[in-house]
């Protein structure tokens, strides 16, 4: 099974399944005597663990990690860093039902056809549960950024048709942790935790979109042709479990312009060059022209819901799916920390693959 790395300068490898003893991340490149805060490292991963809050999955996991490699007296070595998370919260058992029937949705029948196996233990490799070891990576990716002052955060702009209005660049991080469904706009947060709240009683489940931002990205980031910046990210994005949609910048509302709407102006500013708008996203040519760099990442609504379904079982004989287990409604709020860790990752790996340039 290929495709377990992610970057080509600062690249990770994560391991484990959703019910193995353990899952994890090896990450090769991280330059040396970089300081390694494990309390934020930590604080990253609660933000993403599950059972946090009303409306997430109640799965206990406290998600503590352990670096077992490349870190020496507090400061990384340069050599290989693994961290481990291992499972506390095992119950396979929710999911012998379904050890020989497709879930809608679900990984369950293109694992089975490709691999001629699976692991039906909460999809094994499929979970999300593997992205608890991402978020470890990206917090070790925001150490490196914030020695050059980038920042990187993300926030939940959209639940179904709730949705706000507010200009990315405008958005700190402080204001997103205020709610639960980690939206900034807390009028409407309040609207988007009640539609979660309504859908899950319902036994049922609902989307959105998230919204990424960087600030203080310089200008020079990203490759042309196959290495775009932006296609970078949405490479990143789409590799997230339930994410099924990405734009940048204006995205496909742009398309409804014409181009003396759309371009964004250049001018100078307190002796830097800047445009009137950012249209653009904050990439051009692939490359990141100095402008916050903002985008939307689509995800569709957990297939897993507590409704029983139609479906057919390994056998080609049609079977009802029973709802059970510990799911979340809504993914969005504890996605938040998945989104900047994926983006964090291809900002750092572009950051070291741009000292190439530098003279």
């Amino acid at each position: 099974m290929p495709g377990n790395s992610f970057g080509q300068l600062f690249r990770i490898t994560t391991f484990g399944e959703s019910h193995g003893p353990m899952i994890g991340v090896v990450i090769d490149g991280c330059p040396s005597n970089l300081k390694i805060d494990e309390n934020f490292i930590q604080g990253e991963l609660d933000r993403r663990r599950p059972g946090q809050s009303a409306i997430t999955t109640q799965r206990k996991e406290e998600d503590t990690f352990e670096i077992v490699s490349g870190v020496f007296e507090g400061k990384t070595t340069g050599a290989p860093l693994t961290i481990l998370i291992r499972n506390r919260d095992q119950k396979p058992s929710d999911y012998s039902h379904i050890s020989d029937k497709y879930r809608p949705s679900h990984a369950d029948f293109t694992y089975q056809a490709k691999y001629g196996i699976r692991d039906h233990r909460g999809s094994g490799r499929a979970s999300a549960r593997e992205t608890a070891a991402r978020v470890a990576a990206g917090a070790v990716a925001k150490l490196l950024l914030a020695q050059s002052g980038i920042e990187v955060l993300a926030y939940v702009s959209r639940v179904a048709d709730v949705a706000t209005e507010l200009n990315p660049s405008a958005v700190v991080k402080n204001d997103i942790e205020k709610s639960l469904v980690r939206c900034p706009d807390l009028t409407v947060a309040e609207k988007m935790i009640a539609l979660i709240e309504k859908v899950k009683q319902e036994g049922d489940t609902v989307g959105g979109a998230i919204t990424g931002v960087v600030k203080n990205c310089p200008v020079g980031l990203g490759e042309p042709v196959f290495d775009k910046l932006h296609a970078e990210l949405a490479k990143a994005m789409m590799s997230i479990n339930a994410v099924k949609g990405f734009e940048i910048g204006s995205g496909f509302a742009g398309t409804y312009k014409r181009g003396s709407q759309q371009n964004d102006i250049f001018e100078e500013r307190n002796g830097k060059v800047v445009t009137q708008t950012n249209n653009s996203g904050g990439i051009q040519g692939g490359i990141s022209n100095g402008m916050d760099i903002y985008f939307n990442t689509a995800f569709k609504p957990v297939s897993t819901l507590m409704q029983n379904q139609k479906s057919v079982d390994s056998e080609g004989k049609e079977v009802e799916i029973e709802g059970k287990g510990r799911h979340d409604a809504c993914v969005l709020p504890r996605a938040v920390p998945i989104v900047e860790a994926m983006t964090a990752l291809v900002v750092a790996d572009h950051v070291l693959r741009n000292k190439v340039y530098q003279k």
